[in-house]
């Protein structure tokens, strides 16, 4: 029996608050770093605008970010009865590699989800577009069928590569929440000023509020911007509807880190401030399968954790020891990036390893990020959301930031189910 929290009596009812959509934010500000700042901190709440934000940043602080870039995922199908489907892509299926997907050429595979199913039975959907001023016949068919996805194959004519071809056709992906259709704006503002790689569905909204001059300041005060690449999936938006939140079934997203990020954070003096909980779930994975790599056969070329298997390794490994372990095993193998899985679960009574500060946005009711939220502030995330609901933060996606300070509580010896 292991150190960890206990999640008997963890239930969904209990992160739940009235979020009126008047308080969502449908929208982005006009200016990214406009936004207001919530600051938590020393258990005390105040407020900023996001442009000051590097004058709660320590001069030789590392900041972490995701720098993945969000994909036109939802593509619009039309059969030739009239009927609409909409495609939405998840991931790569084959092949499977993000990178090697966007670069193919005539066809690829990708997991799906297909709005208006019960129209499309068989056959295959055709669509002529436009790519670079080439016409372009794009088709799409299913060959696998699962109960959480479609496997679709695309089709399509000319040199153009499947990214490309997807730029051109697809659409921006917002969140459902904002029940509108995503616009000429989102094409820019769902989207880091420092985004890079193509994979996700969604974006780390958390870097939605850094802008250029923000980030130059960061620099100029001596603070080290770090990246790391976790392309979020639609799961991220997906509820708990278990009241007993063990029974979530949390959704599994890939990232890769730098060896050298990781020889980065040990040298540190203080622990980073991962900006998003993309970033935050990254790196306290790295440090589990760091752990998992000193008690278990585990090559670092085949990293994965699962939801709870944290919370079943040793609870009493150092971070240096975890890390170093890994970047021990990564030079005998000549690896410079590692490339993992992760189906990590965040809850009340989990220990961090990584980060002493997050930057986030407010998340939904009854959520894992919420769940997250709370873990990180030692369950005072009522007292955080209803300070923010008074003085009228935005909500969700585009709305309002915070700077959250860990606050570290005592673990109950228990053991999850």
């Amino acid at each position: 029996m292991k150190n960890i929290p206990t999640f008997d009596e963890l239930k969904i009812g209990d992160f739940d608050y009235p979020l009126p959509d008047s308080c969502i934010a449908k929208y982005p500000l006009q200016e990214r770093d406009r936004s207001k700042l919530l600051l938590f901190r020393n258990g005390r709440i105040s407020e900023d605008v996001f442009a000051h934000l590097p004058d709660y940043i320590d001069k030789d602080d590392m900041l972490i970010f995701n720098n993945t870039r969000v994909i036109k995922a939802r593509i619009e199908m039309e059969k030739e009865t009239g009927a609409r489907i909409e495609i939405f892509c998840l991931e790569p299926y084959d092949p499977a590699d993000y990178q090697l997907s966007f670069l193919q050429k005539e066809q690829c595979r990708w997991k799906c989800l297909v709005g208006n199913k019960k129209k499309w039975k068989s056959g295959s959907l055709k669509k002529e577009i436009s790519v670079s001023g080439e016409k372009i016949l794009f088709q799409a068919e299913k060959t696998d069928e699962t109960e959480r996805y479609t496997v679709i194959r695309f089709r399509w004519n000319g040199e153009k590569d499947f990214g490309s071809v997807l730029d051109s056709l697809g659409q921006t992906p917002v969140p459902p929440y904002l029940n509108r259709k995503s616009e000429i704006i989102d094409e820019i503002r769902y989207q880091t000023v420092y985004s890079k790689h193509k994979g996700s569905v969604a974006a780390p909204t958390a870097g939605l509020h850094f802008s250029p001059p923000v980030l130059q300041r960061l620099t100029e005060q001596g603070c080290r911007l770090e990246e790391i690449t976790l392309h979020v999936g639609a799961g991220t938006f997906k509820p708990i509807h278990h009241e007993d939140v063990q029974q979530h079934e949390m959704h599994v997203e890939f990232f890769t880190v730098h060896v050298d990020l990781l020889r980065k954070i040990l040298a540190l003096k203080e622990a980073p401030t991962a900006v998003g909980t993309t970033s935050l779930r990254a790196l306290e994975s790295i440090y589990w399968l760091g752990v998992k790599s000193l008690h278990q056969a585990v090559s670092v070329r085949h990293l994965a954790l699962n939801q709870w298997e944290a919370y079943h390794l040793p609870q009493n490994i150092g971070r240096h020891e975890a890390l170093s372990c890994l970047i021990r095993e990564a030079d005998k193998e000549g690896i410079r990036i590692l490339h993992a899985a992760t189906q990590i679960m965040i809850v009340p009574g989990y220990k961090f390893r990584i980060c002493r500060r997050l930057i986030t946005n407010f998340h939904q009711p009854k959520s894992t990020l919420l769940l997250l939220v709370s873990a990180f502030t030692n369950n005072r995330w009522e007292k955080i959301y209803r300070y923010a609901l008074n003085n009228n933060f935005r909500f969700l996606s585009y709305g309002d930031s915070s700077l959250l300070e860990y606050q570290e509580q005592e673990q109950r010896t228990a053991q999850v189910r």
